[in-house]
């Protein structure tokens, strides 16, 4: 052992020097800069230490934008992966009112800005329409007296016709009866050219009535001048078109009975048609009688047509927000068929310059419509936009940006999903890992209760619970939001329940956490005595 005892010493002193080293070395590594500062590589070594650090990871959130966050790495319900997210990616360092994001964040998100600029909006207000005939050029053909319909020349719906061509022959005994008498009355006007003025003229005024009776029943000229020129009654007479164009509709049928004014025939001209295009609300305003229109129609692609404005109705479609606007349009050749799909496209005259941004740097929610200002590196602002016109590229922007302010125009709805995570995180308590999730800046209170419903489809349940200390509540029942549908997963309707909740926003009550009611036990007879027992001490 004493020639060991050497080796031993050297071997200590050799472990010693090198622990002396290595955490001399350790300290450097880990910022000590009190040692480092005496070198004259301190701040060096310094900066390099700060950029080898490894960032403190704070907690991971919801990919989908939802208010969710885990301390451990986790899927959500579509199979995505929760970001990560680090110390220093939170709103530290941005004004009131403002969202910070790191620029690595921000090159991953693929943000896209571009200044707001003057410009003159020209654009082309679009429409759908349809085809429909034009209610001036439809006629019908509805006898005037009783009959019944001895022979049918047009026989089918959708057969074209051409002005004065036979539609049908009717016979009507009143009409044979008529015809008798004018050709009696003629006559007798010409027989009677030698007798007195008197009954010239009373044989002349029965004529004329009787000529008057054929000409109100619709007997063409032609048959009439037959008749006066000493032909005989005929038996039936014919009726014609009394338009070119396309049979609509066809109620008559050989050897039926019509009555006075029943319709037999619709004819409409297709020689020129009407548009009815349904204008938005919006662009109504710029929409004046007169104006010339191009009408593209699906069955045609290569071909357009050109309208023009005839009238703008006064009525608004209440559903669609839309007015009906008339466009009368030429058909050669009959190639618009009623009722087809029209695509309308009407330019409109250039506005004044105006302020505009592009459309896609609108967020529009319904009820607001506002864009993100770019204020610095990785700094933006939401900020609320009045609209006005717009182009098919730039909308006018009235209120709230002007010439020159750098707006997003790409990735701008992932900033504010961003954003409303952010601002939904500040209203939670804090994570269950103090250290894994950021701490909360909303109250959070605590309650016993009765779970007495679970909607997962809502993401809600019904408690009732006891008084509510902190917010001086009485016992009720009310509704809740969850912020995790995972909370209710080890619970059920009836459940006795501790749970803790914050107010995300004015009159919205979500809970946090939510565990199953602790039961007190009843103490056994021996802990009991012995508790009993102890109570004087």
């Amino acid at each position: 052992m004493k020639y060991a005892t050497p080796a031993v010493l050297a071997a200590l002193l050799l472990a010693v020097g090198g622990g002396y080293w290595l955490g001399k070395g350790a300290r450097v590594g880990a910022g000590d800069t009190a040692t480092v500062a005496a070198s004259g590589k301190g701040e060096t070594a310094a900066s390099e230490a700060a950029a080898s650090k490894p960032r403190k990871l704070l907690y991971y959130r919801n990919p989908m934008g939802l208010a969710d966050t885990s301390p451990v790495p986790k899927k959500d319900s579509m199979g995505m992966d929760y970001i990560a997210v680090y110390e220093g990616e939170d709103d530290a360092g941005a004004a009131a009112g403002e969202l910070k994001i790191s620029t690595e964040k921000v090159q991953k998100l693929g943000v896209k800005t571009e200044p707001a600029a003057l410009r003159e909006l020209a654009r082309q207000v679009r429409a759908s329409g349809r085809v429909e005939i034009d209610e001036r050029r439809v006629h019908t053909v509805a006898p005037k007296f009783e009959g019944w319909v001895e022979r049918l020349h047009v026989s089918a719906t959708g057969q074209p016709v051409g002005k004065g061509q036979p539609l049908f022959e009717a016979y009507s005994p009143e009409l044979v009866s008529a015809q008798r008498e004018y050709v009696v009355a003629a006559g007798g006007v010409a027989a009677l050219k030698d007798a007195s003025a008197e009954t010239r003229s009373g044989m002349r005024q029965l004529s004329e009535a009787s000529l008057t009776r054929l000409r109100n029943w619709d007997i063409s000229e032609e048959q009439i001048k037959a008749l006066a020129a000493g032909g005989e009654a005929k038996r039936t007479l014919t009726f014609r078109s009394p338009a070119g164009g396309v049979v609509l509709e066809k109620k008559a049928v050989a050897g039926m009975r019509f009555m006075p004014g029943e319709m037999l025939y619709q004819i409409a001209d297709l020689s020129s048609v009407w548009v009815l295009a349904d204008v938005f609300e919006r662009d109504i305003g710029q929409i004046k009688p007169g104006q010339k229109v191009r009408v593209a129609i699906s069955a045609y692609p290569e071909k357009s047509f050109s309208g023009t404005i005839a009238y703008i109705y006064p009525t608004l479609k209440a559903e669609t927000r839309t007015v009906p606007v008339r466009i009368e349009l030429a058909n050669p050749g009959g190639l618009l068929k009623p009722a087809m799909y029209a695509s309308v496209e009407l330019d409109v005259g250039g506005r004044d310059t105006v302020v505009t941004v592009p459309l896609s740097a609108v967020i529009d929610s319904g009820t607001r419509q506002m864009v993100l200002l770019q204020k610095g590196s990785g700094r933006f602002e939401p900020r609320a936009v009045k609209l006005g016109a717009r182009s098919d590229e730039y909308v006018e922007v009235r209120e709230g940006v002007g010439a020159g302010d750098t707006v997003v125009v790409a990735a701008n709805f992932l900033i504010d999903a961003e954003s409303n995570l952010k601002a939904a995180l500040a209203g939670f308590a804090a994570a269950p890992d103090a250290g894994s999730a950021p701490a909360a800046k909303a109250v959070s209170h605590k309650a016993s209760g009765t779970l007495d419903a679970i909607d997962a489809k809502a993401g809600s349940v019904t408690v009732t619970h006891g008084p509510v200390a902190s917010l001086k509540w009485p016992a009720m029942t009310m509704d809740f939001m969850l912020a995790n549908p995972s909370l209710t997963d080890r619970l059920k309707a009836g459940s006795p329940v501790d749970f803790e909740f914050v107010e995300r926003k004015p009159g919205e009550w979500v809970i946090t956490r939510m565990n199953p009611k602790e039961e007190t036990k009843p103490l056994s007879p021996a802990a009991a005595a012995s508790s009993s027992a102890h109570k004087g001490h």
